[in-house]
């Protein structure tokens, strides 16, 4: 499970309604954003910094679902996490797709598929939510179990691709 229990050096720490968030940023880009486990004070970061930036859009999408992120990312992966992120990056707002179907596009099977997406260092932004199993939600955030499973139901049913 990529929860996160111990503090990290965090560029900015934000309230979800599911939780809270942590978000990891250079001047560049933005490189990774954390489910958090246990409550940490909020974080404001710099205003005029990447991470004010980022946090003010997740906090727009948590407002309107259609919100469209316009960051700089730089997800560290391997060439095949980098191929199918990128193909999970053009899945459309309000539709989901299948960890098969995404095996297909990339050449690959649907278990790699799903190890990819489980490491996947910007979920949200490069919306894995949106991968399901052939039958099932399937994982979230390398695990099958709830709180993670319950945060990809949220988001689904906060994009309306999935019904209460």
């Amino acid at each position: 499970m990529r929860f996160f229990y111990a503090p990290m050096t965090y560029h900015a720490i934000l309230a979800a309604p599911f939780g809270q968030l942590g978000l990891i940023a250079d001047a560049d880009a933005l490189l990774a954003v954390h489910f958090l486990i246990e409550p940490q004070p909020v974080l404001m970061p710099p205003p005029g910094s990447l991470a004010a930036e980022a946090a003010h859009q997740l906090s727009a999408y948590f407002a309107d679902p259609t919100f469209r992120f316009d960051l700089p990312l730089r997800p560290v992966g391997t060439p095949f996490q980098q191929q199918v992120w990128r193909e999970i990056a053009a899945i459309p707002f309000g539709e989901t797709c299948s960890y098969g179907e995404l095996a297909e596009r990339t050449g690959s099977v649907a278990r790699a598929v799903g190890g990819a997406c489980g490491r996947n260092p910007l979920p949200i932004i490069i919306p894995c939510h949106r991968v399901l199993a052939q039958r099932g939600l399937g994982g979230f955030n390398r695990s099958i179990e709830s709180p993670t499973v319950s945060i990809k139901h949220w988001l689904l049913v906060h994009e309306g691709a999935l019904l209460l």
